[in-house]
Order: structure tokens, then sequence, then C-alpha cells
């Protein structure tokens, strides 16, 4: 499970997730949700704890997907969490693939506009990647039994809102 999203250069702007990756241990799936949007079949699936969706630094995919269409993600699988529980200081994806395969993963293709109409080779070859990889080391880390007792990750409640404090200025009367 991954996500991309066009980058921008400018402060405060945020774009819309444009692209997102699911992968089995025989294909990878693009989608691409700047033309398809988020389809009920796709919150179906995330919201579905029975199938695990496993990658790295989920909450802000989860987060930029929601902007699309609110939904209780279920069945996620952070594998920095298990990588911190582990030992790993350092628990990105090039990090954790260095670690667990030998293998250096490149993230040239990261900063590419997500919008254009057709990717190329190397965009798609990177988006792939990026899903089968964590989908690899999870099938690994279970086979070699690595795996913590919890394995589901769960969305944190977001932080309580800071009431403003008034000021003589703007102190009701």
């Amino acid at each position: 499970f991954d996500t991309e999203t066009r980058p921008n250069f400018k402060k405060g702007q945020k774009n819309s997730v444009s692209l997102l990756q699911l992968s089995t241990p025989n294909d990878a799936y693009l989608i691409r949700l700047n033309y398809l949007g988020l389809t009920s079949e796709l919150v179906s699936l995330l919201t579905d704890k029975n199938v695990l969706k496993v990658g790295v630094a989920i909450l802000d995919d989860i987060r930029a997907l929601q902007r699309l269409c609110k939904f209780d993600p279920e069945g996620f699988v952070e594998l920095s969490n298990i990588g911190n529980q582990l030992g790993i200081v350092t628990c990105g994806l090039q990090n954790l693939a260095a670690i667990f395969f030998g293998v250096r993963i490149t993230k040239n293709e990261r900063l590419t506009n997500w919008d254009r109409p057709e990717f190329n080779d190397s965009q798609s070859l990177y988006a792939a990647t990026d899903a089968w990889i964590c989908l690899e080391m999870f099938i690994l880390l279970k086979r070699e039994k690595l795996l913590p007792e919890k394995i589901v990750w769960v969305m944190p409640n977001p932080k309580p809102r800071q009431s403003k404090k008034f000021s003589k200025k703007n102190k009701i009367k």
C-alpha cells in the first residue's frame, strides 16, 4: 500500500492524492485517483479489516485519501512500527529494504508529476516497487517469525484543538 501526490513547491498549497498503489504477491496495481476518484469499491477495500494493507509511513497516505472521501481505515500494517519494535532506528522504506533485502530503492521519481496523463516507465516501476516491496518485507517477517503479536495499525485520534485564549482586547463584555 502506498500513495503518490503531485509535489508542490508553494508554501501552504496541498494537492490531492493522484495515485494509489496496491500489491499482491504477483501483481502491482497503480490506480489513478486523479481520474477515477476514490470509488466505493476502493473504500470497501480500505475499510476491510480482513484484507491487510502493508506500507511505510501510512498515516499521511490515509489522511490524503480521507480528504477525497471519509472512511475508517481497517486492516493496515505499518512496517516502520514493526521495524522500531525490532530495534531498527531509521525505518523509512529505503532503509528497511536495504536491511531486509540488501537492495537500494531509488527515490528519483518521488517528486515527479503524478497528475500527468501517462506515466513513463521509470515512474511506473517506482510506484509499483513501493507497494510490492512492502508486501515482500511483510512476507519475509512472517516467514522468519519476526512479526509482533499485534500487527494491525490503528488510526490515531485527532488531537483536540486548542481553544484560543482571550486577551483583554477580545474579552466579552
